[in-house]
């Protein structure tokens, strides 16, 4: 924490990332969890500092992801730890940080995301780590190094109605369908972020998948 009482958090935005998203060499191997954790709820901000260490990076690009901003994304990964910062005598060990700080993020990005669809905003791009946009399906190449220029643009047009279905899902149908589909997460993950049940999510999950389906229906 710094002298005006703020976390540090900026400095963390700004550390080298490889190609394969993990921090560059020479990063301190991860501590246990607990026990920071219980020197964190003592007062010891060093403590609380490199909880944030060690899971900012993995917050920075799931907040950008599910936001589509780099901008939007930055300021949630600062309201996030900000927030765990605050509630951190609240945490009972019923879980693990990483579900915690993860529920916190998921949340934040949901309200954003329900202000947003309520204004009519464009909800069908994410954007790269680098802040750059791209569609959802940029990182789904196609690997038929023969296809046709006609097929090729026919794949370039579905991917196109994906990501437009997509973005006629429910803030959450969506949020739960990324979370499982792009960032590979278990439901039973998904269902610890979002503070529901794993049937929950399920449900969840099938409405998006059929929802998808439905609309996709007549592309094929």
């Amino acid at each position: 924490m710094s002298e005006s009482g703020k976390i540090r958090l900026t400095p963390y935005l700004n550390r080298p990332v490889l190609a394969s998203g993990k921090p560059a060499s020479g990063t301190p191997i991860r501590v246990d969890d607990s026990a920071l954790i219980r020197q964190a709820q003592q007062g010891n901000t060093a403590a609380f500092e490199e909880l944030v260490r060690q899971y900012d990076r993995a917050v920075l690009r799931l907040a950008i992801h599910l936001t589509g901003s780099a901008e939007d994304g930055q300021d949630i990964y600062q309201e996030a730890f900000l927030r765990a910062y605050i509630n951190l005598a609240r945490f009972r060990f019923e879980c693990s940080f990483y579900t915690w700080i993860y529920r916190i993020v998921t949340n934040l990005c949901l309200d954003h995301l329900r202000k947003k669809h309520s204004r009519g905003r464009d909800l069908n791009t994410t954007a790269s780590p680098d802040g750059e946009q791209d569609d959802l399906l940029d990182r789904m190449p196609d690997h038929s190094p023969n296809a046709s220029p006609e097929r090729s643009f026919a794949g370039r047009e579905l991917q196109q109605c994906i990501v437009r279905a997509l973005g006629r899902l429910s803030p959450r149908e969506r949020m739960v369908f990324e979370l499982k589909h792009y960032h590979g997460m278990r439901l039973r993950t998904v269902a610890g972020m979002l503070n529901t049940t794993e049937g929950t999510i399920k449900n969840t999950l099938f409405r998006a998948t059929h929802k998808l389906r439905t609309q996709l229906a007549e592309v094929r």
